[in-house]
């Protein structure tokens, strides 16, 4: 077995290990009570139409390029816009979040995204994922060599993603975990019985697991212990959305109260590309921003004071045409907004707009990107996790991070 790589299908747990013993998952012992800084990175797969997410009612060409689908300016009724400066406006169902907006703990920067043209969604996805855009043959992602460069490898829950596959981002050498939910990740799991997950162990090829199964057994049971036997209840009255994606967000609160060393955790949302009947105050695009909404608030809400040490980030791979199609909805495009929420964000807006004029759209269709998104993760590198510029250059290879360029959205 050259890569070492075990995946626990039948349990709903990725393990990758690369590298490392099962005795490795022990050490989640020693890591109870520690307090670190947390990323929680959540991906929004389909690309995000992110002008009616965040809307730029304060452009003309806005309306004029969606007469259907347009969210209405604030204080125009019912489904208008929740204003946030006088020029951008969270859409009506992304309201939970404007209590983030007026404490100054969200930060919104628009016209990002990737410098690299393909209007794929895997391609987009993959560059995002591996942070380097154009190439294909990059191994490992940005979030797993961001792990392999800081060293936290006292404890196999530093990364965390709570998806069923390992996603791209978090591939790659370092230690890193996915679980489609904390109740999965024990000693019975979808194998019926312990007798019955021990055996599949005890008839394991690879010597190096075979040998050490009790240990990792005995650490999975140290993680059950450290979250709890008793369902899990949300803090400060925070009620998550009882869908996949909220639920996935519970969890990772779960687990950070839980201080067993979470640094890294991960969570996607689907089904955000909309070329027909995308809507506009209601509709699929608004469906899809209600589950995000609340179950990000109630993320924040839940974390309470943990959120001064606690950075989310949301991405997309890339955003959707100016002009709404004959289908009342919106084909791919090239710009996007990202979100980030925390304690030590500099809330408000940010970036450079730079309009939605035909003559001003990327290959005269689509919103032009100001920042490149390794900026942005750049910036969470080295000014939320706190690597330095030379450990932060190896996250991001062959572009560097550049301070001169940050966008000032965390504090320093």
């Amino acid at each position: 077995m050259t890569t070492r790589r075990v995946f626990l299908k039948s349990t709903g747990m990725a393990m990758v290990t690369l590298g490392f013993a099962p005795s490795f998952l022990a050490r989640t012992v020693e890591a109870a009570g520690t307090r670190r800084k947390l990323l929680i990175a959540i991906f929004q797969r389909g690309a995000v139409d992110g002008l009616n997410m965040i809307v730029p009612y304060g452009e003309a060409d806005y309306y004029r390029a969606r007469p259907n689908i347009a969210i209405a300016r604030p204080g125009s009724g019912d489904g208008a816009a929740v204003d946030l400066n006088g020029f951008f406006g969270l859409h009506p169902r992304m309201a939970p979040l404007k209590d983030l907006w007026d404490n100054r703990s969200l930060a919104i920067v628009q016209a990002c995204g990737s410098p690299d043209s393909t209007r794929s969604h895997f391609d987009a996805q993959d560059y995002m994922e591996s942070a380097t855009p154009g190439v294909k043959s990059t191994k490992d992602g940005w979030l797993n060599r961001y792990l392999q460069v800081a060293h936290t490898h006292d404890t196999p829950l530093a990364a965390v993603a709570m998806t069923r596959q390992m996603p791209r981002s978090l591939q790659g050498t370092a230690p890193a975990l996915s679980m489609g939910n904390i109740g999965e990740f024990n000693v019975r799991g979808g194998m019926g019985d312990k007798d019955s997950f021990e055996a599949a162990y005890a008839v394991a090829a690879d010597q190096v697991f075979k040998g050490t199964a009790n240990e990792a057994f005995d650490a999975m049971r140290t993680l059950s212990s450290a979250t709890g036997q008793k369902p899990y209840r949300p803090a400060n009255g925070a009620v998550y959305p009882r869908t996949p994606f909220g639920q996935s967000l519970l969890e990772i609160a779960r687990l950070a109260k839980a201080d067993v060393g979470l640094e890294i955790a991960f969570a996607e949302s689907g089904q955000w590309d909309h070329h027909v009947n995308e809507g506009g105050a209601n509709g699929q695009l608004a469906n899809r921003l209600d589950d995000f909404a609340r179950g990000i608030a109630a993320l924040a809400r839940d974390i309470g004071d943990r959120m001064a040490d606690t950075m989310i980030l949301t991405m997309s791979e890339f955003g959707r045409a100016v002009v709404e199609n004959g289908n009342r909805g919106t084909d791919h495009g090239h710009g996007n907004a990202m979100m980030l929420i925390g304690g030590n964000v500099k809330g408000g807006i940010h970036g450079n707009w730079p309009g939605l004029h035909e003559g001003q759209r990327f290959e005269g269709r689509d919103l032009a990107i100001t920042t490149d998104f390794r900026d942005v993760f750049g910036e969470v590198v080295v000014r939320h996790l706190g690597a330095d510029d030379i450990l932060a250059a190896r996250v991001f290879p062959g572009y560097g991070v550049k301070p001169r360029v940050f966008r000032n959205v965390i504090k320093a």
